[in-house]
């Protein structure tokens, strides 16, 4: 059996945070928000990671993060870009918008040789769902056996605006769908979600549960993402040509209302920390150095790390 994968998506600019979210410092050490997933990835089991980054910030991304983490893990490198379409397709003229996090995946697909996860770059998942998912697909299971990381919605909305979420049906234990909510406001310990850029407003319960992209899927998955983005794009294309975006909840959606997949959903308590907005950035630090104190991360990361001998592979 392969050994899991982590693949993590970090080809995105915070638009509303206003930087490079993935190199931001989260605590007094330099950690990045990035620094304490691969951290909670290395101690639940994965040795392999691929990063998915865009060549425009390819630089800053391998000094900040890339290089250091070559000494402690298998690391390979994929490019998301606009022209990497299907025979075909061309880049709509004034597109800027990448194409989505689906896309991601199928320009990683070559890369990725085993069970995988998926996360954000810029996004902290908490000590123990990295674990959770790195058992899962350890675990023996069929080609159509999938998971995902099922976070309450109350432990993932912000205090400092709207957010989307993934918010997700369950049926004794597995998924049903994923419908994704554009405008979320927190409301006390629960929230709302409008339609309609805020004129009616919709109950939602603390207890939803939503994704928080922390997947893990079986590699034949990968033939799905690839083989359906050409129909994705004929039919969206003439639709949003500018905007349109090939998601990944997509993919797991359309196998269970075709029958072919599964998704189990592994809940967990753990706190989910963003960076939207400039102000999330205070209330991530102060979460860290609570969670420091109380011994749940060293001070130095990567002290007692061991580093390994080979270098990076690109994709």
């Amino acid at each position: 059996m392969k050994e899991p994968v982590l693949v993590i998506m970090a080809a995105g600019m915070g638009s509303r945070f206003g930087g490079l979210k993935q190199i931001t410092p989260v605590d007094d050490k330099g950690h990045m928000i990035i620094d304490f997933s691969l951290y909670d990835a290395w101690r639940s089991g994965f040795r392999k990671v691929v990063f998915i980054i865009k060549r425009a910030i390819e630089a800053d991304f391998r000094a900040a993060i890339g290089e250091r983490m070559e000494k402690i893990f298998d690391v390979r490198y994929v490019y998301q870009e606009l022209e990497c379409l299907p025979e075909g397709f061309s880049v709509p003229e004034g597109r800027v918008k990448p194409w989505g996090t689906a896309h991601a995946i199928a320009c990683a697909a070559q890369a990725i040789d085993g069970p995988f996860a998926v996360l954000n770059s810029d996004d902290y998942y908490g000590p123990t769902s990295l674990k959770t998912i790195y058992d899962f697909l350890a675990a023996p299971h069929g080609p159509g056996e999938h998971a995902m990381v099922g976070y309450l919605l109350r432990n993932t909305v912000t205090e400092n605006g709207y957010v989307s979420r993934g918010v997700c049906s369950t049926r004794d234990g597995f998924l049903t769908q994923v419908v994704e909510r554009v405008r979320i406001e927190k409301r006390g310990e629960d929230a709302a979600y409008s339609e309609d850029g805020g004129g009616s407003w919709i109950h939602l319960p603390g207890e939803t549960v939503v994704s928080m992209n922390l997947w893990g899927f079986q590699w034949e998955l990968l033939e799905e993402f690839t083989g359906r983005f050409p129909a994705f794009l004929e039919e969206k294309l003439p639709e949003n040509p500018l905007k349109c975006e090939y998601f990944l909840p997509l993919i797991p959606n359309l196998q269970i209302q075709e029958g072919k997949g599964s998704v189990r959903v592994l809940p967990t308590q753990d706190v989910w920390h963003g960076m939207t907005y400039p102000q999330d950035l205070e209330d991530l630090k102060t979460s860290i150095a609570a969670m420091t104190a109380q011994g749940l991360y060293p001070r130095e990361l990567w002290a007692g790390v061991p580093f390994r001998n080979e270098g990076n592979r690109d994709g």
